[in-house]
């Protein structure tokens, strides 16, 4: 009774009061719109049914199944089996199909592109950079220049088996040490790396033969790098006369590969990857822009 005698009309909006107070602040008895409460009390509802129907409540060990048995987790992971066996068939295509065939078929040459970017990322672009660019010691492979050759077949056979790598199949060149070997004297280093320079548009230092050095190349290095200087790719050999210098376009740079040369090492990626992801690189690599 005493809280009912403490209800009152509030004056200015009309509406009853419960009866509470504080601090001269009184609650007004304004109950929710019916819509509100029927909505409230169907997603009660809903969710009893919900418990019911679908997994829901956590158990020791598992979880209640609910009366269909359905699982958004069990459906994902038959999505990604399925995805995973789509992908086992397409690879299998890529074994059967030849490099030409790959680039020739939207398909397979779709699923090569995005296998390949995929690979590339993991285990190439820590030297070649993600863009594939190089640096000092890793070839650009955007580029035209290809020191074993940038068709599609050559690309695929330098990833298989690498550069130098004690691989059986691995390419191998190997530039002798003219300076640290003493083959060469150092005017004579001194001289063809200057040559070299010139050749590839550099400016010669001053005072050195040039005519010597280009006797010190045609006797020492036209073996494998042409007598214009042009190189040969079937010995790995590369072009001295344009832009692209592995180790540093420079004449000291040139005459320290003479002095003592870096000879890279790639490793052969066909014990490493599958036969399909090693196709899917060569087709990348060779998208590039660089192929040959």
């Amino acid at each position: 009774m005493a809280d009912a005698h403490s209800k009152e009309i509030d004056t200015i909006s009309g509406v009853e009061t419960t009866g509470h107070e504080w601090d001269g602040l009184k609650e007004l008895n304004n109950p929710l719109p019916k819509w509100w409460l029927y909505i409230f009390y169907a997603t009660v509802v809903w969710a009893i049914g919900y418990w019911v129907v679908y997994p829901s409540w956590p158990l020791i060990s598992s979880y209640t199944s609910g009366v269909l048995g359905d699982s958004q987790r069990a459906d994902a992971l038959a999505a990604y089996d399925a995805g995973l066996e789509n992908r086992a068939k397409t690879g299998e295509q890529l074994i059967d199909a030849s490099l030409e065939d790959i680039r020739s078929t939207p398909e397979l040459l779709e699923f090569a592109m995005a296998s390949g970017q995929a690979a590339f990322g993991d285990n190439c672009a820590p030297c070649h950079g993600s863009g594939a660019t190089g640096a000092i010691g890793y070839p650009n492979l955007q580029d035209d220049k290809w020191i074993w050759g940038g068709t599609l077949d050559d690309i695929h056979q330098t990833i298989s088996y690498g550069i130098r790598n004690g691989n059986d199949e691995a390419r191998f060149g190997d530039m002798p040490a003219f300076g640290r070997d003493g083959i060469l004297d150092e005017e004579q280093v001194t001289q063809v790396a200057n040559y070299v320079g010139s050749i590839a548009g550099l400016e010669a230092e001053d005072g050195v033969d040039l005519e010597a050095g280009k006797t010190v190349f045609i006797d020492n290095c036209a073996s494998c790098h042409g007598e214009d200087g042009k190189g040969m790719q079937e010995l790995g050999a590369p072009d001295l006369t344009g832009s692209n210098y592995l180790y540093g376009k420079s004449i000291e740079a040139i005459k320290n590969q003479v002095n003592n040369p870096r000879n890279g090492v790639m490793p052969a990626w066909a014990p490493r990857l599958e036969p399909s992801t090693v196709k899917s690189l060569a087709v990348y690599v060779h998208s590039l822009g660089g192929g040959q």
